[in-house]
């Protein structure tokens, strides 16, 4: 077999494999075996780029990144449907088609809750997807769409052209996991799995977008030269031959069963690897819809049923407090079990202490639950004329439930945040943060190997990172001898990373990189730093009192004592490691604009602040010096104005000494 032959095969291979997988779920091989030929196919594809074809499965991902996404005319419209909300509803609308098209049959499917777009095919091949827009005019996001696994980039018949219109979103699990990691990056968190597929289909690095594992669920043909059709479920059964993940449809034809069926796919969407928020009746007889025809805004051959949130009462037996990973307090109420949207509710969540107050929530209350955008149980409301007599207005505690350090209020909001430095709950997030590039840089030991640190019970702060062995690594998953000594030699090198990545590492609150710049620098060691008074750290530029309160409760509190001790035996260094060329720029501030060509803006305000000066982000009468590169705008100007100077980054480059 030449090298072609293999390249066909593996492809071919490779593509029934993913569509066992991502459409049938049914897959027939391991992901191990999978990921074999898929690599001997890259190999392949390296030494032969000249027989690379659209259909390769490692051409799934391999678009640059784009400022922004075209617009892109639909030449088939992609029609809104009329909302309906109750079986009375429902019955009007079918009664309508009844006079125009007696004795009609009509497809009920789930309405995903996803963002709708438009695949085009060229002979077969996938050449154009774009956002639904308007109906009339999207966005083209091709290549992202390209990530998507369950969209065949090539079709078993090649019809010279073929529209397919479908609902892009990002399953439960998916959704459960991103919100997870996003957690302990201590990043915030996705609203709902709608927002997270509609904001992934719209990154300009189609990369981002593969990571996020987005799925796709067809449930319309728009356009097929050379094909005829006279019903939309021949239309899903054709589109199913074409190997296209289609939406699961039913046909009937009595209101009494669409009616019931309707109220089946409520009580089963917890079923769905979706989120629905809807059930769509559509005319099936192609002929009968042209026959109704279509308003300005919407067909008149189909209705979306809108589910309204279901309402229940329920008695709260307790209120209880979780710790998140980024130390946020979260109370959630534990109720008397309710069925809702199809589970049975037996918590809630309670927000914050502002949204107790605001409905006046106590143990004992009867309340009204609902689930919030179908995915989170949530009190509406407290029904008073049932409230026992002797229950007390609830209140957080003061102190963590997990590690018993003080909770603080955030500055900026009603949240409760423990700030206990090694509180477990908040572990797993410390520890990422701690390893990070831009704190102690610890390469190879990510957030799975941490998390199988802490399961195991082998680490429980920062600092007993220190003290793992290579033999005690090796036992992990995934996890080699070689893995192994590579983490261990990296854990080892932090050890000389300085204060001021220390300082930013430890996760005091407010507390980051350039702070940490600026403390390092000025105090050297810890120890000096924690000999310094809240009036000492506020005399410092950028440094204002209320991060002056954080670290001194930080560096007072008796974790952050354990914490400092333990690195300190570790042999984690204490003390500075910034590099002051000089103090030729102490007592200048400077600003930088333009596009500069020697330096990104980072390495130009590094340079500034080792040799004592300060880079600040907007022109005043106190500017020293402005350094201008390309196209510089308005900071160049308001220069001028002021009579500041204005260096080119030569001059700049002159006066650093570099």
């Amino acid at each position: 077999m030449d090298y072609r032959q293999e390249m066909e095969q593996l492809r071919r291979e490779l593509n029934q494999h993913g569509y066992r997988y991502y459409v049938l779920d049914d897959p027939t091989i391991s992901d191990y075996e999978y990921d074999h030929m898929l690599r001997r196919l890259e190999d392949l594809e390296k030494e032969h780029p000249e027989e690379i074809t659209p259909d390769s499965p490692t051409q799934r991902v391999g678009g640059a990144p784009v400022t922004d996404f075209p617009s892109y005319t639909h030449p088939v419209p992609l029609e809104s449907l009329q909302d309906v909300f109750d079986d009375a509803e429902v019955t009007d609308f079918l009664e309508r088609t009844a006079q125009a098209v007696p004795n009609a049959s009509y497809s009920l499917e789930p309405k995903v809750d996803g963002l709708s777009v438009a695949l085009e095919y060229r002979d077969g091949v996938f050449v154009r997807g774009a956002t639904r827009g308007d109906g009339r005019t999207g966005e083209d996001v091709t290549e992202n769409l390209r990530t998507i696994r369950s969209i065949p980039m090539t079709l078993p018949e090649k019809l010279p052209r073929l529209i397919v219109r479908g609902e892009v979103y990002m399953s439960k699990t998916v959704f459960a996991e991103l919100n997870r990691q996003r957690e302990i990056r201590g990043e915030a968190l996705m609203a709902n799995p709608r927002n997270a597929a509609a904001g992934s289909l719209r990154q300009l690095d189609p990369k981002v977008c593969a990571q996020r594992k987005l799925d796709i669920a067809v449930f319309n043909l728009q356009l097929a030269e050379g094909r005829t059709f006279t019903t939309h479920t021949e239309t899903l059964d054709y589109l199913r031959s074409q190997r296209f993940k289609v939406i699961p449809a039913k046909c009937l034809s009595a209101p009494r069963e669409i009616l019931a069926e309707i109220a089946r796919l409520n009580d089963t969407r917890e079923d769905l690897p979706f989120d629905m928020d809807g059930a769509v009746v559509k005319l099936d007889s192609l002929a009968d819809r042209e026959i109704l025809g279509s308003t300005a805004k919407c067909p008149r051959w189909a209705v979306a049923f809108k589910y309204p949130p279901e309402q229940k009462p329920t008695v709260v037996k307790d209120i209880v407090v979780q710790v998140g990973r980024t130390g946020v307090l979260t109370p959630k109420v534990v109720v008397e079990p309710v069925r809702l949207a199809g589970t049975t509710v037996t918590n809630a969540t309670l927000h914050n202490q502002d949204f107790i107050d605001e409905k006046d929530i106590r143990i004992g209350d009867t309340v009204i639950v609902q689930k919030a955008g179908e995915i989170i149980p949530e009190v509406v409301a407290v029904v008073k004329e049932k409230r026992p007599e002797g229950t007390v207005p609830y209140h957080l505690p003061d102190t963590c439930p997990v590690c018993g350090a003080p909770v603080e209020r955030d500055e900026d909001g009603a949240a409760l945040r423990c700030t206990g430095a090694e509180c477990p709950a908040q572990l797993l997030r410390n520890l990422v943060h701690f390893a990070s590039r831009d704190a102690m840089d610890i390469d190879g030991v990510g957030p799975a190997v941490m998390e199988q640190l802490i399961s195991r019970g082998l680490v429980k702060n920062a600092a007993d990172l220190y003290f793992l062995t290579a033999e005690q690594l090796e036992e992990l998953e995934r996890m080699g001898k070689k893995s192994a000594a590579n983490a261990v030699q990296a854990i080892d090198a932090s050890r000389s990373r300085g204060l001021e990545r220390l300082l930013y590492a430890l996760g005091i609150r407010q507390v980051g990189q350039k702070a940490g710049k600026i403390l390092g620098v000025h105090f050297g060691s810890f120890d000096a730093l924690a000999a310094a008074g809240e009036e000492e750290l506020t005399a410092i530029d950028d440094v204002g009192a209320i991060t002056a309160g954080y670290i001194r409760r930080w560096i007072d509190s008796s974790q952050g004592k354990h914490l400092i001790s333990r690195l300190k035996e570790a042999g984690v260094s204490m003390d500075s490691a910034a590099v002051k060329v000089d103090d030729r720029f102490a007592g200048m501030t400077f600003v930088l604009t333009g596009a500069l060509e020697r330096f990104s803006r980072t390495e130009a305000a590094a340079l500034i602040e080792e040799r004592g000066g300060k880079a600040s982000g907007s022109v005043s009468k106190k500017t020293t010096y402005v350094v201008a590169g390309a196209d510089a705008g308005s900071k160049l100007r308001k220069a001028q104005e002021l009579g500041i100077p204005v260096l080119t980054e030569e001059e700049f480059a002159e006066m650093a000494g570099v």
